[in-house]
């Protein structure tokens, strides 16, 4: 029998996590909702679609009638297919792909159906293709990397292990040498407009870059900070935080500086603890964990940034220093290189695979990274496991036998019966889907709110600049983008990462939409809405 613990539910969550499991990535367009069932192979193959692609036009409009409108009426709704399924599954990531794994295992010759209102299936883990001068690129659009694989439960292992993925085998397929060969480091990006003068200043001591083994910076910390085009109090405010060793905490019990540190923001460690009050000093920090926690340093406890990396932590001493190193051990226990090039994209495609094996002629991981999948044969009646996509769910009601779920698919409703069905979605609409649950229950549901983080995959002709200015990862603190960094060095199977300067090269940028001085969750409902907005 499966327990609790055999799940991980002893587990604790991390901000990663929370973040990588909530973050809504990209949104707006591309094509049309394709027909019902059998699916129309699409007129562009889903992973080499361009423009905005993680809620596209055509993923959310339905969805948003539902849970903002109240709309209730979708029209006559028309049995699809004929077909009485064991499970269906709402929502194709890499959650409801697994639930759909998971009872065939149990159920070898069930029928499933597996609904999804975009165009591809792996919800957060997007995968984006580019063809640039006649070389094939392949990019993570989302979900990044498998995360500290030792602290996953017995059942994600199993599941890695039966999918064929090698955790070792990418410590040979990640090049953890690639930064330091081209002498890619980190630092900051200045801009005219903002700063008077176009600079790029090798800092990693500003950010946390433990996940990419960048080179070490040319400068010190002194001669960054000086070359910096910030006010004179700013720079010497930042040298302080940033070189000045004492305790600023003394009067704290050792026992006690957790529970401080968590009790405070950044912003305000660094202003009453550091003396930090330069505004330009946190407008240059303000976004600079946004891509990993979804909000600012006005938002963040200064125990997490100080576990992230970033400055001033000199000043808590050694006591403190030790224990909060040994925090950061834990944090970090796994290097993070367990990175396919489409992220987790190729986990999803790995299920999928196993679940309609003709979708592809793949068969090891390494096949899978570059093989073209056929859409078409996604949703077959001659398949046991049918996967339709364009396809949003508005209704799912329990029967006295089985589960009858509605859904829109090119502006009609179709209805489909199952004995089961698994709720894989976006927790937040499950209360509109199912009006009949507990209230306590719904208000839960609705209670999470989707951190709005972008992603852009920008494919380079060559990458000769970005060698030549040093830059591995940079903070853009005054651009739409917070981050920017050269994608992960991996090569598996056939497909090789780019070596020369003049090959084809991605950059990855994020964005995570904040509204400093908002609590976090308010910061995510106005950033969602500003961001659908642009």
């Amino acid at each position: 029998m499966t327990t609790d613990q055999d799940l991980g539910l002893h587990c604790k969550i991390t901000r990663r996590d929370l973040l990588h499991g909530a973050a809504a990535v990209g949104v707006a367009a591309l094509t049309p909702g394709a027909a019902a069932a059998p699916s129309v192979y699409p007129p562009v193959y889903p992973p080499a679609g361009t423009g905005l692609r993680g809620s596209h036009k055509g993923s959310f409009e339905t969805a948003h009638q539902l849970g903002r409108e109240n709309r209730t009426d979708f029209g006559q709704a028309e049995r699809s297919d004929g077909t009485d399924y064991d499970l269906i599954v709402v929502g194709g990531g890499v959650s409801g792909l697994a639930a759909a794994y998971f009872y065939r295992k149990e159920q070898a010759d069930a029928r499933i159906l597996i609904l999804d209102n975009h165009d591809d299936f792996g919800g957060h883990a997007k995968r984006n293709e580019f063809v640039v001068n006649g070389r094939h690129l392949i990019g993570y659009g989302g979900s990044q990397s498998i995360d500290t694989p030792s602290a996953y439960s017995k059942v994600s292992l199993g599941l890695l292990e039966e999918l064929a993925i090698d955790l070792d085998g990418f410590h040979q397929a990640y090049d953890k040498n690639f930064y330091q060969h081209h002498g890619l480091t980190a630092g900051v990006y200045f801009d005219q407009a903002t700063y008077g003068r176009d600079a790029f200043v090798p800092a990693g001591f500003l950010m946390d870059s433990h996940f990419i083994s960048l080179a070490d910076s040319p400068l010190t910390v002194e001669q960054a900070i000086q070359a910096m085009p910030i006010s004179e109090q700013g720079r010497n405010q930042l040298m302080v935080a940033c070189t000045t060793r004492g305790d600023s905490i003394s009067e704290i019990d050792l026992t006690d500086v957790g529970e401080y540190l968590s009790s405070v923001s950044y912003a305000t460690f660094l202003r009453e603890r550091l003396g930090v009050t330069a505004p330009d000093v946190h407008a240059l920090l303000q976004n600079a964990p946004a891509g990993f926690f979804g909000v600012g340093i006005d938002a963040i406890p200064a125990l997490d940034a100080m576990l992230y990396g970033l400055p001033g932590f000199n000043h808590l001493g050694i006591p403190a220093g030790r224990w909060l190193a040994r925090s950061a051990i834990r944090m970090l226990s796994d290097p993070y290189i367990y990175h396919f090039p489409d992220g987790n994209a190729s986990v999803a495609r790995l299920i999928v695979r196993s679940l309609i094996p003709d979708i592809t002629r793949a068969i090891s991981p390494s096949d899978v990274v570059q093989a073209r999948f056929d859409y078409s044969r996604l949703d077959r009646p001659d398949h046991n496991v049918r996967i339709r996509l364009n396809s949003t769910a508005v209704q799912v009601a329990n029967l006295k036998e089985g589960v009858d779920v509605a859904y829109v698919t090119g502006g009609k409703q179709h209805k489909v019966h199952a004995r089961q069905c698994v709720l894989a979605c976006y927790n937040m609409m499950i209360p509109y889907l199912c009006p009949e649950l507990p209230a306590d229950q719904k208000a839960a549901l609705k209670s999470l709110v989707k951190i709005p983080l972008m992603y852009t995959n920008v494919a380079l002709k060559n990458w000769r600049a970005l060698k030549a200015a040093g830059v591995g990862f940079a903070l853009t603190p005054s651009a739409f983008h917070q981050y920017l960094m050269v994608d992960f060095p991996v090569s598996i199977g056939g497909y090789q990462f780019p070596q020369s300067t003049e090959d084809p090269m991605i950059l990855h940028f994020a964005m995570a939409a904040t509204e400093p001085g908002l609590a976090p969750r308010e910061q995510h409902r106005v950033g969602r809405a500003r961001m659908l907005a642009t």
